[in-house]
C-alpha cells in the first residue's frame, strides 16, 4: 500500500474491474475510464476520495476510491477498495432488468426443418 497513490491501471486491476492489467490499460487508453470527471491516463495516480467512472458496456460504475492496493487479492479485499454510488447501482440494476426482459437470441442458423416451416409460412411452397 502506498500513501502517495497508486497507478490507475494497477488500482483497476486490483479492484477487479478487469482480469488483467493490460486490459485495464487498454480500457483507459480507449476513454472508458474517468477520474474526477476528467479522462485519465494509465499512469495517473489514484488517491483515496477520488471518483472513478468506469464504462463496461452496457454498464457504467461510478465509484469512490476507499482504499489503495498494488496487488490483486481476493474479491472480498477488492470490494473494500471502493464504494459504489447508490445512483450508479440503481442504473445498473435497471439496465440488468431491461436486458433480462428481452427475448433470448435466435439459436443460430435454421435447420432444414426450420427452413421448410419458414417457406410454408411465407407461402413459397
Amino acid at each position: 500500500m502506498s500513501a502517495a497513490g497508486v497507478r490507475l491501471d494497477k488500482w483497476l486491476w486490483a479492484a477487479r474491474f478487469w482480469k488483467t492489467r493490460s486490459l485495464a490499460a487498454e480500457a483507459i487508453d480507449g476513454g472508458k475510464v474517468e477520474v474526477n470527471g476528467e479522462r485519465a491516463k494509465r499512469a495517473r495516480q489514484v488517491h483515496e476520495g477520488d471518483e472513478v467512472r468506469v464504462r463496461q458496456p452496457p454498464f457504467e460504475h461510478v465509484v469512490m476510491v476507499r482504499g489503495l492496493s498494488e496487488r490483486r487479492g481476493p474479491a472480498r479485499e477488492a470490494a473494500l477498495l471502493y464504494e459504489e454510488r447508490p445512483a450508479s447501482m440503481e442504473r445498473r440494476a435497471a439496465i440488468r432488468r431491461q436486458l433480462q426482459a428481452l427475448p433470448p437470441p435466435a439459436p443460430g442458423r435454421p435447420t432444414k426443418k426450420d427452413r421448410r416451416e419458414i417457406r410454408r409460412l411465407k407461402g413459397d411452397d
